[in-house]
């Protein structure tokens, strides 16, 4: 599978439904892949963005303290590809020198990968489906988030195959 770099560039609401979108651009050019995501999903990855932390360990924290005590480190994340308007991903772990490959939702496996500081890669074919490519150099997330808002008024997820299950 041929894969790009990517990072998370931002979250985002789409304006019709209200869902949070996180916004991943690739890192060697000028596309950003929108993944339509849940709201205790987006808290979690923002959060993390943000340096903000609870009292007590949220999922996505337990997760990565769990994997942390056990010696697991959590080398990258990929979303690998989009299936029926839904993404797919995976969590790569290293366990004693041996790599394993879980299934996850783009959301879970983001959420873990700003937790640990690991990679996250996307699937060429699932840019080349998904992306939205602009033609200059981008400025800030808001200038994204606009043109994609005005992008998002004309179309609903279920036209752009963007949700997760």
């Amino acid at each position: 599978m041929e894969v790009q770099e990517m990072v998370i560039y931002g979250v985002s609401f789409d304006m019709v439904g209200k869902q949070p979108i996180v916004l991943l651009k690739t890192v060697d050019s000028n596309k950003f892949l929108p993944i339509w995501i849940g709201h205790p999903e987006a808290a979690a990855i923002l959060m993390k963005l943000q340096g903000a932390t609870t009292p007590r360990p949220m999922t996505h924290d337990l997760l990565s303290d769990m994997l942390s005590e056990l010696e697991v480190n959590c080398s990258r994340v990929s979303v690998t590809e989009l299936r029926e308007n839904t993404f797919y991903a995976s969590i790569t772990l290293t366990v004693n020198g041996r790599e394993l490959e879980i299934d996850s939702r783009p959301s879970d496996a983001l959420a873990l990968a700003v937790r640990a500081g690991a990679p996250i890669f996307a699937a060429e074919e699932v840019i080349a489906e998904s992306a939205i490519e602009f033609e200059h150099e981008v400025e800030d997330t808001e200038e994204v988030v606009e043109k994609f808002k005005d992008f998002l008024d004309s179309v609903t997820p279920e036209d752009f195959a963007g949700g997760e299950s």
